[in-house]
C-alpha cells in the first residue's frame, strides 16, 4: 500500500525547485494533492498534469502564501473541493540577498513576509480544520542557514531561524489533538537558485559539504514523505537536516 493513500496534501510553492519534486513523490505516494504558485500558471500546470499520472487528484492555485487574506481564501476553497487536508507543507520562500550595509528594508520585509509570515499565515488557517479532525502533519521548510547563518543572507536567516521557533510552539499546541508540525532543514539543495551561481561560490559550497555534493530536490520531497506519513507518527516538534553532514 502506497505511503499517502487517502490523504490531502496542500504545499506551497509547488510549481518548481523542491516543490515541484515533494507535488510528485506525494502524488506517486497516493496523496491527493493540492498546491499553490504565484506566477508561472504554465508551469504550474505541467506540474500538475504530470502528477495526475499517478491516478490521484492533483490541482493548482494561484495565490500569495505572504497574504493574510489571500491563505485564508485558499483554504476555504481547498476544503470546499477536497474536503479535508491531512498534510500541510510550507514551502513558499524566495531570497533577497545583500549585506546588511546594502539591505534595503523592502529586501527585508519581502523576504519575511514571503519566508516566515507565509508559515503563520496557512498554519492559522488550517489549523481549525486540523483540530477538528484530530489529525494533521505540518511540515515546515526552514534551512540550514537559519541554524549557522550566512553572510549577505540576513534576512533570508532570520526568516528561516524563526520557523524553528514557531514549528516547536505549533507542536506543543496541537500535539493533545493528534497534530504533528515538524521542521526540515535542507542545506545546498540543486534548483533553479543554485543553478544561478557561479562556479568558483559552487566550488566552495562543496567543499564544505562532507558528501561532496549538493542535495536533490527529491532528497527533500523524500524526507517530506516520511513526516507526512504515518511511519513518523511520534516525531514532532523537530528540525530535521538533510544537508549531507554540512550542518553537525
Amino acid at each position: 500500500m502506497k505511503l499517502l493513500t487517502n490523504k490531502v496534501a496542500l504545499i506551497t510553492g509547488g510549481s518548481r525547485g523542491i516543490g515541484a519534486a515533494i507535488v510528485q513523490k506525494f502524488a506517486e505516494q497516493g496523496a491527493d494533492i493540492a498546491f499553490t504558485y504565484r506566477s508561472s500558471a504554465d508551469s504550474a500546470n505541467k506540474v500538475a498534469e504530470e502528477a495526475a499520472k499517478a491516478g490521484v487528484t492533483v490541482k493548482a492555485y494561484q495565490s500569495d502564501a505572504s497574504s493574510f487574506e489571500a491563505s485564508a481564501e485558499l483554504v476555504k476553497q481547498v476544503l470546499a473541493d477536497f474536503g479535508r487536508v491531512d498534510v500541510l507543507i510550507n514551502n513558499a520562500g524566495i531570497t533577497k540577498d545583500n549585506l546588511m550595509l546594502r539591505m534595503s528594508e523592502e529586501q527585508w520585509d519581502q523576504v519575511i513576509e514571503v519566508n516566515l509570515k507565509s508559515v503563520f499565515n496557512l498554519t492559522k488557517h488550517i489549523m481549525r480544520p486540523m483540530l477538528k479532525q484530530r489529525a494533521g502533519s505540518i511540515i515546515n521548510m526552514s534551512s540550514v542557514v537559519g541554524d549557522f547563518g550566512n553572510a549577505g543572507q540576513a534576512n533570508y536567516a532570520a526568516s528561516k531561524a524563526g520557523i524553528f521557533g514557531f514549528t516547536k510552539s505549533i507542536a506543543k499546541e496541537v500535539g493533545s489533538r493528534n497534530i504533528r508540525c515538524n521542521a526540515l532543514a535542507p542545506g545546498f539543495i540543486e534548483t533553479d537558485m543554485t543553478e544561478e551561481l557561479d562556479d568558483k561560490t559552487k566550488a566552495a559550497f562543496l567543499a564544505s559539504i562532507p558528501l561532496k555534493r549538493l542535495g536533490r530536490a527529491e532528497e527533500i520531497a523524500d524526507a517530506c514523505l516520511f513526516l507526512a506519513s504515518d511511519l513518523s507518527t511520534y516525531v514532532s516538534g523537530q528540525t530535521i537536516s538533510v544537508c549531507g553532514a554540512l550542518n553537525c
